[in-house]
């Protein structure tokens, strides 16, 4: 009869995988904010400033605007 131990936490190479993973989770996700913070950047700045002033913002708020989307 097989008996399959289910109790350890980690096997092996299990902790060096899941650290490649969150590694790569993360490089990812740095990716995708970095992406989402220049589209933000470039829709705002095809705006005219009529359009900006409507909604709040000028033309120096564009970037912090888009680079506090990277914080969040």
């Amino acid at each position: 009869m097989a008996i399959f131990d289910t109790t350890r936490t980690t096997y092996g190479s299990a902790s060096a995988a899941s650290r490649f993973s969150a590694f790569f989770s993360s490089a990812v996700a740095a990716v995708v904010a970095w992406n989402d913070a220049r589209v933000t950047r470039n829709a705002l700045s095809d705006l005219t400033d009529r359009e900006l002033e409507d909604i709040g913002l000028s033309r120096a708020d564009i970037d912090y605007v888009a680079d506090s989307n990277l914080i969040r």
